[in-house]
C-alpha cells in the first residue's frame, strides 16, 4: 500500500523521522529501517531521518499489506488447576506467551484456551478473549481467565481493589539480610530502553511485599506479594533494591545466568468467585526447572 502525506503546517520543521511517527501508527524501528533502505522518499528523494521538512514537501513509502490474522484453536495440554461456571485458573509453563502480539501469533495461551474452554469473556477484545491479566513469557504460573464478561468485570474489579491476592516465588541474586521488606516506588517506561521499566518519579504507584524463605551462599529465595500489578513489577523492583532476580536478561547482570530467562513463579492466586462470593485460594507447585535449581544451591 502505497502511502502518501503533503506536509502541512503543523508538521513543518520536524525531523522526516519525528513527523512520520506522527503521520502514521509507525513503530521508530520501522521507519528507521525504511529509511536506511530508501523506501521512503522526499519529493522523490532519498532523506535523512534528520531532514527537516518543508512546507508542501511530498513523503511517499510503500507499506506491506497486513496478513489477516484469524484465532485458531490448539490443543496444548493445558494445565487447568481450577474451574468452575465463571472462571479457570491455568498454570502457564514457562517460555509460553499469555495472547497473540507481534512475532507471537500462534502457540499462545490465548490458542489453548480456545480449544479447552467452550465460552470465553469478550471483554479484552477477540484477540485476548478471557485474558484478565496476564504474565510474562519466561514466568511459569497460575493465570486467572474469565469464561464471560461479568465475571471478567468482577475480577477486574478485584485487581483494582487489591482483593484478588497473587504470590509469587523468586529466586534472586544476592543474600537479603532482612526477612521481609515492601517497595513503594513508582513504575513507568525507561526513558533509555523501550523494553524495560524503571522507577521514575512520574511512574505509576508500584508496591512489593516481599519475605525470605531460604538464603543461600549467593542467592536468595523469596516469596513478594504484590499490592499493585504493573509490568515487570517484582523484576525491576528487586534489581531496583539490588538483588535482580537470577536468569532475568533485561533487568539483571549482563552476563546471564542460563539461557531459560528468570527465575519467576506465580504460586498462590486468591480471588472471590464472582457469582457464589465464596474466597477461592488456588495454589501450584513449583516447577522442576525451579526445584532443580533450588537442590544445587542448598549443595553449595
Amino acid at each position: 500500500m502505497l502511502n502518501k502525506y503533503i506536509i502541512k503546517e503543523e508538521h513543518k520543521g520536524l525531523r522526516l523521522d519525528k513527523a512520520l511517527t506522527l503521520l502514521g501508527d509507525f513503530s521508530r524501528s520501522f521507519i528507521k529501517t525504511n529509511l536506511d533502505n530508501g523506501a521512503i522518499l522526499v519529493n522523490g528523494n532519498k532523506e535523512k531521518a534528520s531532514y527537516k521538512l518543508e512546507l508542501n514537501d511530498e513523503v511517499t513509502f510503500l507499506v506491506p499489506e497486513k496478513e489477516e490474522f484469524v484465532l485458531k484453536p490448539k490443543n496444548m495440554d493445558l494445565d487447568i488447576c481450577y474451574s468452575d461456571d465463571d472462571v479457570c485458573v491455568i498454570n502457564k509453563p514457562k517460555g509460553m506467551v499469555v495472547h497473540p502480539a507481534n512475532g507471537h501469533l500462534d502457540d499462545t495461551l490465548v490458542s489453548g484456551l480456545l480449544h479447552e474452554l467452550k465460552d470465553l469473556s469478550t471483554v479484552n477484545g477477540e484477540f485476548r478473549p478471557g485474558i484478565v491479566h496476564r504474565i510474562d513469557k519466561d514466568t511459569s504460573g497460575l493465570l486467572i481467565v474469565a469464561k464471560n464478561d461479568e465475571a471478567h468485570l468482577a475480577l477486574k474489579s478485584q485487581l483494582m481493589d487489591h482483593t484478588l491476592g497473587r504470590i509469587y516465588y523468586a529466586i534472586v541474586i544476592g543474600v537479603i539480610e532482612e526477612d521481609e521488606g515492601r517497595i513503594d516506588a513508582p513504575i513507568g517506561r525507561d526513558l533509555h530502553n523501550r523494553v524495560k521499566k524503571a522507577v521514575v518519579a512520574d511512574g505509576k504507584r508500584a508496591v512489593t511485599h516481599f519475605k525470605v524463605l531460604e538464603r543461600f551462599q549467593k542467592h536468595t529465595l523469596i516469596e513478594c506479594r504484590l499490592e499493585t500489578g504493573r509490568t515487570h513489577q517484582i523484576r525491576c523492583h528487586m534489581a531496583y533494591i539490588g538483588y535482580p532476580v537470577l536468569g532475568d536478561p533485561v533487568y539483571g547482570p549482563r552476563k546471564v545466568f542460563g539461557n531459560i530467562g528468570q527465575y519467576l513463579h506465580a504460586k498462590t492466586l486468591t480471588f472471590i468467585q464472582p457469582t457464589t462470593k465464596e474466597k477461592i485460594i488456588v495454589d501450584s507447585e513449583l516447577p522442576k526447572y525451579f526445584t532443580d535449581l533450588l537442590a544445587e544451591l542448598r549443595l553449595k
